[in-house]
């Protein structure tokens, strides 16, 4: 790997590297596609994370399950028809089986390099459910960190904020971003890059605002950069209607799957009544089933544990410990066990974010978007819902290994200097710039009050129409304008310019989506009241792409092939 240092025409640090694999954002898939990259080839890698690869991602905290295994008596195509049923079909049957055959070998992988598995008596991991299986993950993260610091032919640039892709005639040819603790810029030049950046949190007004707002589902430095970077760059991108809207422990936000599953607790209304019954089973009905009791006067709602055996008590608060203490907390401060109270639930504000659902890049079977040498893994990557923790080190070892195959070391690096330095002279406006009326938070919660009022956040029960919609842009389109004149007056503050400017492309892709798909297939997840009815004719993809500073609408036939591969 090479570095040579630039000063032409700026006054920020210009920090020239050479690689071959570019990896943005060291969560969970990028942290595999770079040990998969280091373990079958002599690749350079560098990966760039914003934060720091050790705790860095949506493992940040840990996970106490590993929620898309197959257990005993089933195969991948059951966990296909699983998730494809979930997304009431709007999924792509090529991704979703290329993750699921690769989750058990992931996770054997994972358990080599110490992760803790729960066992029987006999050896066999313990089960939770049909597609899950318990685990100790406090420190999951930090273990997959470590094996990627100790492997070969990668280095790690942490604490560095990658606000644009450079590509060239609908190539890749690198990355550009600015590092948060000095005044250095940082141009990465590869031969391939993945995107790996996670979703997007932060859009919406949260459960929780003012102190607590960073109390949330997702975590609130994921901005959707892979995605608008991605946007802007003029990648085709899908299913951006498809929100993802948590089911959570009421305050806390801890899952609630650890409850429902673990102990199997029942929804229940402030009556007693069992109320998933008639709303259905699927994610995004659990989530509508609370939203319309609570409307019909029938709040709060729980998660019925009180009755419970006692021994559940203590594994549910270890449970906890593992990915969510303050919940674990919340019960000490009560007094009172989950064998003697019931767990009240909510609904978050709504994310974006392909692991759960299928939002995000449009990409062929081996990951790799429609822009060339672009690949997207995890939750950028969009079409393949529900692939969790697993899904995401599968999809990172599918692009490194494609990557492998295809690379071309001879593949020429260059593009115009000028794109460069016209980014640079963006940062340095910015940073030069006299203090501005409005500060980056203050458009950034002024964004969140226009999609929670207009595009279906909390405070209307996730539902609008297509006047809300229409108001909604518009106003978005406001905040951007307002956008273009901040100030910062250090990186992290220019940090903050560029979160709140990745939300805002994030929101517009979104809003569009949400007009374009005029049927309600997923109950609160897309709640449009002027047509609330699955409409046949949608059985499609909504998929989007940026041209010449328009937004594009395509709408794609459901993919039937094993191997897909970009047509146009």
């Amino acid at each position: 790997m090479e570095r040579m240092v630039d000063d032409m025409k700026n006054s920020l640090k210009h920090n020239k590297i050479l690689t071959d694999v570019l990896i943005i954002g060291g969560g969970t898939a990028g942290c595999y596609a770079a040990l998969t990259l280091s373990r079958n080839s002599n690749l350079s890698v560098a990966i760039v994370e914003k934060a720091n690869i050790k705790r860095s991602g949506c493992l940040a905290a840990g996970v106490n399950a590993i929620n898309a295994y197959i257990v005993d008596g089933k195969k991948p195509e059951d966990y296909v028809d699983y998730a494809t049923k979930d997304a009431n079909g709007i999924v792509r049957n090529d991704l979703l089986l290329t993750a699921a055959k690769r989750f058990n070998a992931v996770t054997a992988e994972m358990e080599k390099l110490g992760l803790v598995i729960l066992k029987d008596a006999k050896g066999n991991y313990v089960a939770r459910g049909n597609r899950n299986i318990k685990i100790n993950g406090e420190n999951f993260k930090p273990i997959l960190a470590k094996a990627v610091q100790e492997a070969e032919n990668v280095t790690i640039w942490n604490h560095i904020n990658v606000t644009d892709l450079l590509v060239e005639e609908n190539t890749v040819k690198g990355a550009i971003g600015f590092c948060i603790s000095d005044e250095n810029v940082y141009e990465f030049r590869a031969h391939k890059v993945i995107v790996a950046t996670g979703g997007a949190s932060g859009l919406y007004k949260p459960n929780n605002p003012g102190f607590s707002q960073h109390k949330m589902w997702y975590p609130p430095f994921n901005t959707g950069a892979g995605y608008a970077m991605g946007i802007l760059a003029g990648a085709e991108m899908t299913s951006f209607e498809m929100r993802f809207i948590a089911l959570r422990c009421k305050d806390t936000i801890a899952p609630t799957g650890t409850i429902a599953q673990g102990v199997r607790a029942k929804q229940i209304n402030a009556h007693g009544e069992a109320y998933e019954g008639k709303y259905g089973v699927t994610t995004s009905e659990r989530v509508y089933g609370t939203v319309k009791e609570n409307q019909l006067g029938n709040g709060p709602c729980y998660l019925q544990t009180s009755g419970i055996d006692k021994e559940k008590d203590e594994e549910l608060f270890k449970a906890y410990l593992n990915m969510a203490p303050s919940q674990t907390l919340k019960w000490m401060e009560s007094g009172k066990y989950p064998s003697e109270q019931d767990v009240e639930i909510e609904g978050t504000e709504p994310y974006i974010v392909g692991g759960h659902t299928a939002s995000g890049y449009w990409v062929n079977t081996n990951r790799e978007t429609t822009i060339k040498g672009l690949y997207a893994t995890g939750d950028v990557s969009g079409g393949c819902p529900q692939k969790y923790v697993t899904g995401a080190l599968a999809e990172g070892e599918i692009a490194a290994l494609d990557i492998i195959q295809k690379i071309d070391q001879e593949q020429s690096r260059e593009i115009d200097d000028n794109v460069a330095f016209k980014k640079i002279e963006e940062y340095e406006k910015i940073l030069n710039k006299e203090t501005y009326f409005f500060t980056a938070k203050e458009l950034e919660e002024a964004m969140q009050k226009v999609m929670d009022e207009y595009a279906g956040g909390i405070s209307t029960h996730y539902q609008y129409n297509e006047k809300q919609l229409n108001l909604a842009e518009e106003k978005i389109e406001q905040i951007i304008k307002l956008s273009k004149d901040l100030s910062a007056s250090d990186m992290h503050e220019l940090m903050f310019v560029y979160e709140l400017k990745e939300r805002l492309t994030v929101c517009k892709q979104v809003i569009a989506h949400l007009i374009h798909r005029k049927e309600t297939r997923w109950h609160s997840f897309n709640e449009n009241l002027d047509y609330p009815n699955i409409d046949s004719g949608y059985y499609k993809y909504v998929n989007s792409k940026l041209k010449d500073g328009r937004l594009q609408i395509l709408l794609r036939d459901i993919v039937q092939e094993e191997v897909y591969e970009h047509k146009n």
